[in-house]
């Protein structure tokens, strides 16, 4: 009998900001840019734990993973103390994924400042490349540049794993990266972004995510799956979701909220009543490993509570 999730929850894709306070290129100014979900206007503004907790609602979230936020990429370790602070506030994030742009000069030296926090897990840097399926073979993204590589070489000296952002139709750059170091987990960010909801897309993205999930260092996040000018339903997502957990395995995969940017398409409660409803059918003990284990054990959260702070929270980048 289907029985939905009631259990805790581990977020393992969320954001927190402040963008008036601290300066995020894309959320600071008055300028929109292109985005897969259109206008973004109403997420330009401060988001903060007691702004999540007011989103999670009844959801029984108690630890969370913090996503670096394209926060002023000549200041990635301000980005670290900032979000350190608020969990010395809030008790979360429980883990870290920060920011470091592998083909810096300076990225070994970012990399081994950034793993000495407490809670950084991982690091993220979006490597670009084709913009549409059509483009593959005309130019590459960053995964296949020797640059980017001694840097992404330098994650598991320190023993990061990396988040991965990009469209399934680079998978297969990202296959090659896996396999070429398989010392250091690769997590795939927003299920490989199938926006394109076509039969024929959806075919190539499945083919994508399966030689993906081939890789026995691959990971995924079942997550950031809404659609530009639609409102998030669990019946236009359900296949998607299904498809990825049968690829990757109910233990290589987790869901996460990514907050505040989907609420664009949805409440909490739209996206995560919907995961649950989902997978209602599926054991309750691969439920738990979606929703709570996997984020725990893949991230190695720091056990904290999570908690309103008082209103006059006052957090500023340090100097």
């Amino acid at each position: 009998m289907a029985e939905l999730y009631d259990g805790p929850i581990v977020d393992a894709h969320h954001h927190f900001w402040d963008p008036q306070r601290n300066h995020h290129p894309w959320l600071s100014g008055s300028e929109n840019i292109p985005f897969r979900y259109g206008d973004y206007s109403a997420i330009k503004r401060r988001y903060f734990p007691e702004d999540y907790l007011a989103d999670a609602g009844a959801h029984r979230v108690v630890e969370t993973v913090y996503v670096e936020t394209e926060w002023d990429p000549r200041d990635p370790i301000g980005e670290t103390r900032f979000i350190h602070e608020v969990a010395a506030r809030y008790g979360a994030p429980n883990a870290v994924v920060a920011q470091a742009w592998l083909d810096a000069p300076e990225a070994a030296e970012v990399l081994a400042a950034q793993a000495g926090f407490e809670r950084v897990r991982s690091v993220r840097h979006k490597p670009g490349g084709p913009s549409r399926p059509e483009e593959v073979g005309q130019c590459r993204s960053l995964m296949s540049d020797e640059r980017w590589r001694r840097g992404y070489a330098e994650l598991a000296r320190h023993g990061l794993h990396f988040d991965l952002q990009t469209p399934w139709w680079n998978l297969a750059e990202a296959e090659r990266l896996a396999r070429d170091f398989p010392q250091t987990l690769l997590i795939l960010n927003h299920t490989g972004l199938p926006s394109d909801r076509s039969e024929a897309a959806l075919a190539a993205w499945h083919a994508a995510m399966a030689r993906f999930a081939g890789c026995p260092n691959a990971r995924v996040k079942i997550s950031g799956i809404g659609q530009a000018g639609r409102p998030w339903r669990a019946e236009d997502n359900a296949w998607i979701v299904r498809e990825t957990i049968a690829m990757f395995g109910a233990q290589r995969a987790m869901f996460a909220s990514n907050f505040p940017v989907d609420s664009l398409c949805g409440s909490f409660d739209d996206i995560y009543g919907g995961f649950k409803r989902i997978v209602a059918d599926l054991p309750g003990e691969a439920q738990a490993q979606l929703f709570y284990h996997n984020a725990r054990r893949i991230y190695r959260t720091v056990p904290d509570t999570l908690r309103p702070a008082p209103v006059s929270t006052d957090l500023r980048t340090p100097a």
